[in-house]
Parts: structure tokens; sequence; C-alpha cells
């Protein structure tokens, strides 16, 4: 396996950040410093230890001047208590994932995706490309968030709205937890591709223009979601509790076909029917055209 996609540098924070989230106490360690240290979470030494690794090796790691083998990657990840999702992205920034092409061209959404989405009359949905680039959405979706259309294309991603946009802020009364997670959904994207000129771009972009952005992403959270729940208060439709899940497409994986729906019987669920049955929706527009995607 080439290391040539691997980037050590980024390997090396995300280590750092994960160790030092952790105390001797949750390890099994005695702390010898009574509570007291001059550095937060474990020591190199320590982890070291716990992987049966010398602690050169293991500095070296995190100074992104040694390649990690296989065995000792899945020993950190088990020392460091990380979720599938962070042993995932580890993996990735190793370079141990399988290499595959790395396609930058500009996306355009699947035709079986663009019938989903026309079929989907009473459910938001939308679908998502590289980076979170909104690549289409269905008049619901308009409708449940805004019209993107007056939005330039390039800047058409999930991310950047939900850090910029003031009309998406204010439907999250829980924007903290929505914002980060979908940073962390990004950070996967990044260890996919770390090469991906366009994401260096967004993530420069946001790590200006917002001190929150910045020090999450500094944190190195990462997710691997396939469903989930969010609450909304839409500015028509009032509070909404809405369940989110996705669906790869075959022909592009880097494409995903979200929709949101609400459970039947629930005040949820009437709303959103209002909504569909409303003006609102048509107003809103449709999705991709010959000038790109509105969401």
């Amino acid at each position: 396996m080439s290391s040539s996609n691997a980037d050590h540098g980024e390997l090396g924070a995300f280590l750092k950040a994960r160790r030092m989230e952790l105390s001797p106490a949750q390890v099994g360690l005695p702390d010898s410093a009574g509570g007291r240290r001059r550095v937060k979470g474990l020591r190199r030494e320590e982890v070291a230890l716990l992987a049966s690794i010398s602690p050169d090796y293991y500095t070296r790691l995190e100074q992104g001047r040694r390649q990690a083998s296989e065995p000792v990657l899945d020993t950190l990840a088990r020392v460091l208590r990380l979720d599938d999702g962070e042993r995932a992205y580890m993996f990735e920034l190793s370079g141990r994932d399988a290499a595959r092409p790395r396609r930058r061209t500009t996306q355009k959404v699947q035709p079986e995706l663009r019938r989903l989405l026309d079929d989907l009359s009473t459910t938001p949905a939308v679908v998502l490309g590289r980076r979170t680039d909104i690549l289409a959405w269905n008049p619901m979706a308009a409708a449940l968030f805004t019209d993107f259309a007056r939005i330039p294309e390039r800047k058409r991603n999930f991310v950047r709205l939900v850090f910029c946009e003031p009309a998406i802020r204010a439907l999250y009364p829980d924007w903290d937890r929505v914002a980060q997670i979908s940073l962390a959904q990004l950070r996967m994207a990044a260890a996919r591709d770390p090469k991906d000129p366009r994401l260096a771009e967004l993530v420069g972009e946001l790590s200006l223009q917002d001190p929150d952005f910045r020090r999450w992403w500094g944190a190195h959270r990462v997710a691997v979601q396939g469903r989930g729940t969010k609450v909304l208060n839409h500015p028509i439709a009032g509070q909404l509790t809405l369940d989110w899940s996705f669906l790869t497409c075959t022909a592009d994986p880097d494409q995903q076909l979200i929709t949101l729906t609400a459970e039947p019987g629930t005040p949820s669920h009437d709303r959103l029917r209002t909504l569909a049955s409303a003006d609102h929706a048509g107003e809103a527009g449709c999705s991709t055209a010959a000038g790109g995607a509105r969401w």
C-alpha cells in the first residue's frame, strides 16, 4: 500500500487531541501527580506503554515522522477509546484504506436520485455530494429550509450554510450540536481526500470567519452517521421533530440522498403535511436545473 495519500501531520494532531481527552484513571493507570499534571490528558509515554510500543515510536507518529502499521493502529484505537467513526478516520489519515482515484470533477446529481427527488412530493429531501456540497433538492426541502438559488453554486455547501447562513442558524434550537455534527462529518471527507483544494479552501474560509468552527475543527472530532433526529423551529410550520436517514448512490458513492420524515400521528407529521399542501413549497422552487441545484 502506498502512503502517498496519508496525511501524517493530521494523524499526529488527531492522536494528540484524543490522548489529551483521557485521564490515567480512565485507562487504568495510577496518577502519580495526584491530579496536578502539567499536561492535560495522557502523556505520550503512557499511550506508548498501553499500546506496547516504544515511546520514541509513538512520538514519531505524533510528529508525522513515522507510518504506523495496521496492528499498531488497531491497538491505538483501543487504547484511545476510539469509536467506529474515529477509528475509520484514523485509518484514512494513515493511508491504510483501499486506494482509489480522487475524483475532483464537478459532480452532477445521478439520474436515479433525481427521479427519487421528484417522486417525494411530501417528504423533504436533498442530495449531498463530496465535502457536503448540495447537488439537488426537492420543493419540500426548499419549503422547509430556504431558497438558496440566490447563493452562487460554489457556495452551496451544507456546512458553510450551517455556519454562515442566519436563516439556517435560526431553524435549529440546538444549533451547536447540529454544527458540530456537520463539522465532524466534514472531517471524514477531509480524511478521504486530504489534498482536495476546494475542501481546503472551505476549511480556511470558515476558520477565518467563525471562531466556533476554528475551535471545533481543531478538536479533530469525526462522525459517521446514517440516521438521526433534527428539531427545527420553522417560521411557518412551527416546531418540527424530524427523523433523517440517507441512501448512498451505488453509481457514485460520494452522493447521498437525505430524507426527513415525521412519525405518523404526531404534530410534526401533521405540520409537515400542511407545509406540503401550502403554496410555500411551490414558491420555493424545484431542484436541479441547467443553472444548478437548489435546496
